[in-house]
């Protein structure tokens, strides 16, 4: 009984500091500035292919281009753009964390975790990319949905279970908007903003505070 205590003691330390990583892998407010990005993100494509496209008929980037052979030029840029913001904020949030707990910004679990979310997302880029080129933009949406919500579904066994909840919700607009392709635009600020800032709120009030 005795020899089975400090091997108890030993996993149940490993655990404390397993959960400690899974707070600071999450960060709430990198979840409301990746939303507030997407919805700047969404109303810039909106003034793009509702205002500029139809009152202009000349590139808006790229003189030595045709308009529309400038739009997937757009969409993936903007897109970029929106992912590296995203990207940077949740990496400056992690680090401000882990500085405040003083615990390490990298271990087995957030190895996992990356892994985990980044393959679905890598997949899903090449198909976007893959759609783009076949100028199937109908689609963009719809598949940035769906791919983001199975990583996060995938990525959610290895965090909190909340972020799985979005994972769905993800998934769910995703083929929303198959049906409602006018509308893709406002679905997918909903996603990717809406929901990213009500699930950063959540968070951080439930397990940052």
């Amino acid at each position: 009984m005795t020899e089975t205590k400090p091997i108890k003691d030993i996993s149940e330390i490993r655990n404390m500091m397993e959960k400690a990583s899974r707070v600071i892998s999450l960060s709430g407010l990198s979840g409301v500035f990746a939303g507030f990005y997407a919805i700047i993100g969404a109303a810039l494509a909106h003034w793009y292919f509702h205002i500029y496209i139809i009152e202009n008929n000349e590139s808006l980037i790229f003189s030595s281009l045709d308009l529309y052979d400038e739009i997937p030029i757009f969409v993936i840029l903007l897109a970029a753009l929106v992912f590296t913001l995203s990207v940077g904020s949740a990496v400056y949030f992690t680090t401000r964390n882990s500085k405040k707990k003083s615990l390490p910004l990298w271990d087995n679990t957030t190895k996992k975790l990356l892994i985990n979310l980044f393959v679905p997302l890598f997949a899903g880029g090449i198909f976007i990319l893959v759609i783009i080129y076949k100028s199937y933009y109908d689609l963009v949406v719809p598949a940035s949905l769906i791919f983001y919500g199975l990583a996060l579904l995938n990525g959610g066994h290895f965090t909190y279970k909340d972020i799985r909840y979005l994972g769905y919700l993800e998934i769910v607009l995703g083929f929303v908007s198959f049906l409602s392709i006018q509308y893709d635009i406002i679905i997918w600020s909903i996603g990717f903003g809406l929901l990213h800032i009500i699930y950063g709120v959540v968070m951080y009030y439930k397990y940052e505070r």
